[in-house]
């Protein structure tokens, strides 16, 4: 399913659009910097993205289609509104937006794609089995660059997001020196003696590198606690396993199910990439 900038781009190629950029903020507002929409002048496209939804959203919406009304031969120039979050707008927000309106057609699809493709953070995902598949899933409309990796070939399903490589990896550890500097780490393979593996080279490279965002490894307490004996054993000292969080995804959700646990561990994810000032900042 194609995310919202491709579907833009792919309804630009048919019809003329009103681009609404969030340009700045001030205090308290729906959307941060840098957020979109598109109002397009075929009715039945509608809109893609969002600038935070309700009235600001709305009154935005029918300035840029007055202006793709009077868009006859020449597009009409750029414009900005400064709009205060307030009672006359229906919004206790309490703050300040500047919204960039910009009028763009075919011509403008290479820019637009390099100037609203979202940065994405890497991360590197060590296991294929049903809550690997259930992370990925979840992070399919989110700003991540996933690198997934399995021991076991031919392990992976077909028509992946875009943002999604795949690598067979044996020994799957051997993965590890090659994944982004920034990357977060989720390890879940099938075998523990692989997760033990792949936790250990990743601390041997924050110990060369200190480089890794994000450790986390699935398992309770218990496998931890075994995992941290046999970590200390290879070498490595309690400051360094401080570094793994084991086990992963927000306290409180005690679900089994992979789609839960999917969406705990992605909400952590979020968390941890936005208290870095990472890529994946979504705040």
């Amino acid at each position: 399913m194609p995310g919202e900038l491709e579907t833009f781009l792919l309804h630009l190629t048919r019809s003329r659009a009103v681009l609404v950029t969030v340009e700045q903020t001030r205090g308290s507002a729906p959307r941060e910097a840098g957020a979109w929409m598109a109002v397009f002048d075929d009715a039945t496209r509608g809109e893609s993205g969002t600038i935070g939804g309700g009235h600001l959203e709305w009154k935005a919406a029918q300035q840029a289609r007055e202006a793709l009304a009077r868009w006859a031969d020449t597009a009409p120039p750029v414009w900005r509104e400064v709009v205060a979050l307030g009672p006359s707008l229906g919004q206790c927000c309490g703050g300040l937006v500047v919204l960039r309106f910009e009028p763009v057609d075919a011509s403008h699809a290479a820019q637009l794609r390099d100037r609203l493709s979202p940065a994405l953070t890497p991360l590197a995902l060590f296991g294929g089995g049903h809550v690997g598949r259930a992370i990925v899933q979840a992070l399919a409309p989110l700003p991540f660059a996933v690198h997934w990796i399995d021991s076991r070939d031919g392990l992976f399903p077909p028509d992946l997001p875009a943002q999604v490589s795949t690598e067979h990896s044996d020994p799957v550890q051997t993965a590890v020196r090659d994944v982004p500097a920034g990357a977060c780490v989720l390890v879940m393979s099938f075998s523990h003696a692989e997760d033990l593996d792949v936790v250990a080279a990743c601390l041997q490279r924050q110990r060369e590198r200190d480089d890794l965002a994000f450790i986390g490894l699935i398992g309770s307490r218990t496998k931890w606690a075994t995992f941290g004996h046999r970590l200390t054993e290879r070498g490595f000292t309690a400051a360094e396993l401080a570094r793994v969080t084991c086990p992963i995804g927000l306290p409180g959700i005690q679900s089994k199910v992979p789609a839960v646990i999917a969406a705990s561990v992605v909400a952590q994810l979020l968390m941890a990439v936005s208290a870095t000032g990472g890529a994946a900042n979504l705040s």
